[in-house]
C-alpha cells in the first residue's frame, strides 16, 4: 500500500498539538514549583533531581534508538522550566545590579588617566583620542600597575588594550579584569599603522635587530619574513621599543612602532604601514573603580566559571539565547590555580553580549547564569564607540 504523505503529516500535526498542550500544562506546574521554591528559599537547580528524572524517563523509552533524543528533549524541557523559574525569582529579588550608579555620560574632564607604556604608545594615542588632547594622563610600566592605580584612586581611569584584529586577545588584561574590582565603563578602537623606525640615516641592509611588542612583531609578520636575518626582540610596548633605539644609538637596531612615536623620539620613519593587515585595529577598554554604567549602554561584559562537564557551558549560554539577547564574543582562559597535573583543565569564560542592565531580559539572563555557574562577575555595561582613525 502506497504511503499517503499528506495523511502522515496530518497525524504529526495532531501529535504536535497534543505536545504543545501537555507542555503548557507542565509549565504551569513548574510555575507552582517556582512559587514554592521562592517561599522556602530552595535553589532552582537541583542537579540530582534532574539526573534521576532523566534516568527514569530513559526507562520509559521503548525504542532504544530514541533514548538519546528523548534524553535531550527532556533536558531542554527542564532547562526552559528553570529559565521560567529564574524569571519569577528575578521579580522578587535583585541579582548583580547592586550597587550600580547610572550616569548620563562618561566624564572626560577634570580626571586623571593612566595608560601602560611610554608617550607615543598606542595606548597613549587611544587615551588622547577618547579623553581629548588636553587629557591629564601619565604612564606606567605594566598593566597591573595601571589597574592598581585605579584601585587605589591615584587615577580615575585606565586605558587598556584588550584585543587586536590581527593578533587576538591580550590575555593578561582579561585576567586582570577578572582579578580586580575595577569596571569597564567604555571602549574605543584605534587603527594600528605600524612603521619601521630607526636612527636618521639607518641602512636597512645593515640592520641586525628589530624591537617591538610581541603583538607588534606578530602583526608585521609578512614584512619581517622578508628580513629573516633580523633578530626579533620583544619589548613591553611598541613605543618603549622606539625609545630604546634613541637610547642605544645603534644604527643596526630598528623598532616597530607608531609614526607618533617617531615624532616624539626624533627617529626616522624608514618605512610606513608595514603591518600585514590594512584593517589592523586594537580595541581598548576604559576602566574605573566605581560601579557605573551609562544609561543607554548597549554592551554587557561578564566572566564566569563552570564545571568541566558535558553541557554545562551550553546550558549557561542558553540563558542569553532564551532571553533574546545577541552574544557577540566568548573567550576562555585556563584557571591556573586549579589546573594541576593529572586533572582535567578548568576554564573561566569571558562573554560579551548586547544589552543594558536595566533591561529585564538582561537581568533574567544574569540571574540564570548566576544561579548555575560556580561564580560570575559583571565586568561592565557600556557603549560601543565608533572606530577611531589613528593620529
Amino acid at each position: 500500500m502506497a504511503l499517503d504523505l499528506g495523511k502522515i503529516r496530518d497525524n504529526i500535526d495532531g501529535i504536535d498539538k497534543q505536545l504543545v498542550e501537555l507542555f503548557e500544562k507542565r509549565m504551569e506546574l513548574c510555575r507552582e514549583v517556582a512559587e514554592y521554591k521562592i517561599e522556602t528559599g530552595k535553589k532552582v537547580l537541583d542537579t540530582e533531581r534532574e539526573k534521576a528524572k532523566i534516568e527514569k524517563i530513559s526507562q520509559l523509552v521503548k525504542d532504544s534508538d530514541n533514548v538519546h533524543a528523548i534524553d535531550d528533549l527532556f533536558l531542554q524541557i527542564m532547562a526552559n522550566s528553570r529559565k521560567m523559574q529564574y524569571r519569577l525569582l528575578e521579580k522578587t529579588s535583585g541579582t548583580l545590579r547592586e550597587p550600580y550608579e547610572a550616569i548620563d555620560e562618561v566624564c572626560k574632564t577634570g580626571c586623571k588617566v593612566v595608560y601602560q607604556g611610554v608617550p607615543g604608545a598606542y595606548a597613549h594615542i587611544a587615551t588622547k583620542k577618547y579623553f581629548g588632547e588636553g587629557v591629564d594622563c601619565y604612564n606606567t610600566s605594566t598593566w597591573r600597575d595601571a589597574m592598581e592605580d585605579v584601585k587605589t584612586g591615584k587615577a580615575d581611569y585606565a586605558v587598556l588594550p584588550i584585543e587586536n584584529s590581527k593578533a587576538g586577545i591580550v590575555a593578561d588584561v582579561y585576567d586582570l579584569l577578572r582579578e580586580y574590582n575595577n569596571y569597564i565603563i567604555a571602549e574605543t578602537y584605534v587603527k594600528i599603522e605600524h612603521a619601521l623606525l630607526g636612527l636618521p640615516g639607518t641602512d636597512l641592509d645593515k640592520v641586525k635587530v628589530v624591537y617591538s611588542h610581541p603583538q607588534g612583531l606578530m602583526q608585521c609578520d609578512e614584512f619581517l619574513n622578508k628580513h629573516k636575518n633580523w633578530q626579533q626582540v620583544g619589548q613591553s610596548n611598541t613605543a618603549v621599543s622606539a625609545k630604546k633605539i634613541i637610547e642605544e644609538k645603534d644604527a643596526t637596531h630598528v623598532a616597530i612602532a607608531s609614526e607618533e612615536a617617531a615624532k616624539i623620539y626624533g627617529l626616522e620613519v624608514l618605512q610606513s604601514c608595514i603591518n600585514t593587515s590594512d584593517n589592523n585595529t586594537t580595541r581598548f577598554v576604559i576602566v574605573t573603580k566605581t560601579r557605573k554604567f551609562v544609561r543607554n549602554a548597549q554592551k554587557m561584559s561578564i566572566v564566569f566559571e563552570t564545571d568541566n562537564e558535558t553541557g554545562t557551558l551550553y546550558n549557561l549560554l542558553s540563558h542569553i539565547i532564551y532571553n533574546g539577547l545577541n552574544m557577540n564574543k566568548i573567550e576562555s582562559r585556563p584557571i591556573e590555580e586549579r589546573n594541576m597535573e593529572g586533572r582535567k583543565w578548568e576554564f573561566r569564560f569571558f562573554v560579551d553580549f548586547e544589552g543594558n542592565i536595566d533591561d529585564p531580559r538582561v537581568m533574567n539572563a544574569l540571574r540564570g547564569i548566576e544561579e548555575e555557574a560556580n561564580s560570575i562577575k559583571l565586568l561592565g555595561n557600556y557603549n560601543i564607540i565608533t572606530i577611531y582613525e589613528q593620529i
